[in-house]
């Protein structure tokens, strides 16, 4: 057994101290999982503070969106162990990422992201996310050493009345396209803005379920035309099958009453709706065959 002595002079452990900010966040980190129904993620890459802080205002009461390291946000949800799916989204835990909080569904929520998503201008280096396009007309720029850099851009020009006008629409930028300092710059004097900023869901949890980024991006004209088609579609399946329901019963009457005529028009059952629409129509192109043949037979009507 170690002596007091010899206990005295072995240096005393230190614990690391966290700030209490930090230590506040950790554990609120812990609490957050349980009382939402949908954890998301989203990346700050091009996103401005401004931006941060109008969606924060707009929905304060419905999302709660937290910035914190991610080694600290992982070690957080490590210790939260009854939350389905909460390994998985610790997994994505990579670069400047924003936790959010919410009960608003993962879908609903990236659409109410992206309709507060702003256009900003180019820099050297970023990437076209869609065609970039310089439109024909009058740029309001003063004839000078411009002229150069819509030539180095292959847009086609002519000066008019003391002004640079583009000759025609001219496509500056693919898909993927790598921008380049100089072509930003003649983007920025024409106050074309090409760069979508936002924030957008790139993964997110709910109530056991995983959903991609790719799971999330709906285009909902596409799926509110699938869900109309396929509405039709049952209609007139179950329609055909004679099913009925409050949206067939009408149309179930309107061909059996459709059928009823044309059996009693066949069967030459007499009725109101069989003498005024389908047999006197019929006895009287008969009568008019039979008069127009006895008239190339020599007979005349007295």
């Amino acid at each position: 057994m170690q002596t007091m002595a010899e206990n005295a002079s072995v240096a005393p452990r230190h614990r690391t101290s966290y700030p209490k900010k930090k230590r506040l966040m950790y554990q609120q980190l812990q609490k957050l999982p349980r009382e939402f129904n949908v954890i998301a993620l989203s990346k700050m890459t091009k996103v401005r503070a401004t931006q941060l802080m109008t969606i924060r205002k707009k929905f304060r009461e419905d999302i709660k969106i937290t910035i914190i390291k991610n080694k600290v946000a992982k070690r957080a949800f490590e210790n939260t162990k009854d939350v389905a799916g909460l390994d998985s989204l610790s997994k994505q835990l990579e670069g400047q990422i924003a936790l959010m909080f919410t009960n608003i569904n993962p879908f609903k929520l990236n659409s109410i992201l992206s309709q507060n998503k702003v256009f900003l201008p180019a820099k050297g280096g970023d990437t076209a996310s869609k065609e970039i396009i310089i439109p024909a007309g009058n740029t309001g720029i003063t004839p000078g050493p411009v002229l150069s850099e819509f030539k180095e851009a292959n847009v086609a020009t002519k000066i008019d009345q003391g002004s640079i006008w583009v000759s025609k629409d001219t496509v500056i930028a693919k898909p993927g396209q790598i921008i380049s300092q100089k072509l930003a710059s003649l983007m920025s004097k024409l106050n074309i803005k090409p760069i979508e900023a936002g924030i957008s869901v790139i993964f997110a949890i709910s109530e056991g379920f995983v959903f991609k980024e790719s799971d999330l991006n709906i285009n909902l004209t596409e799926y509110k035309n699938e869900l109309i088609k396929s509405f039709q579609e049952a209609i007139a399946l179950a329609t055909e099958s004679a099913y009925v329901t409050k949206v067939t019963i009408n149309p179930l009457i309107m061909r059996a009453h459709k059928h009823a005529i044309a059996l009693s028009h066949k069967s030459q059952y007499l009725s109101r709706e069989t003498i005024e629409y389908v047999l006197l129509p019929e006895a009287e192109l008969h009568a008019k065959l039979l008069s127009a043949d006895l008239a190339q037979k020599g007979y005349t009507a007295v």
